[in-house]
C-alpha cells in the first residue's frame, strides 16, 4: 500500500478501487512499521456509503474487528451514509450501543433526558458468543 507523506506524522492513502475518500493517517514512521492490516481497514472504511472528508487513523491505530482501533470516520446520512457499530467498539462490549429509530433530533430532544435515564436503569445484556457486544 502506498502512503504519501504530506508532512511529518501525516500520511495519505489516495483513493483506489471502491474508496470514496482518501485515508489520512497520523503516526510516526516507526508506528507504521507493523500497521499494514490496520491500514487496509482504513481503506475499507473509506468505502462506506456517505463517508465525508476522509477515513482517519490516529497514532494508536491497530487491527480491529471492523474499523481499525484508532479509526475515525463521519458519514452524511442525507447522502446515503451509515452509522456503523464497527466504528464504535461493539466487538468488545465497550458500553457503546446503537439504536436505530425512525425519528429525528427535534422529535427526540424533549424526551432525551428521560430516555437516557431509562437506558441507564435497564439491565445490561451479556455479550453474545459472536462478540457483537450484546
Amino acid at each position: 500500500m502506498e502512503l504519501v507523506e504530506e508532512r511529518p506524522y501525516r500520511f495519505r492513502i489516495d483513493p483506489r478501487r471502491e474508496m470514496r475518500v482518501p485515508g489520512v493517517v497520523f503516526a510516526s514512521r516507526e508506528l507504521l512499521r507493523d500497521a499494514e492490516k490496520s491500514l487496509e481497514q482504513v481503506v475499507n472504511v473509506a468505502t462506506l456509503p456517505g463517508i465525508v472528508g476522509a477515513s482517519y487513523a490516529m497514532p494508536d491505530v491497530h487491527w480491529g474487528y471492523g474499523f481499525p482501533i484508532g479509526g475515525v470516520a463521519a458519514t452524511d446520512i442525507g447522502a446515503g451514509g451509515v452509522v456503523s457499530p464497527g466504528g464504535v467498539g461493539f466487538d468488545i462490549s465497550c458500553g457503546v450501543r446503537l439504536l436505530a429509530a425512525d425519528c429525528d433530533r427535534r422529535a427526540l430532544e424533549p424526551v432525551l433526558p428521560a430516555l437516557m435515564d431509562g437506558l441507564g436503569r435497564a439491565p445490561r445484556a451479556a455479550p453474545d458468543r459472536a462478540g457483537s457486544g450484546g
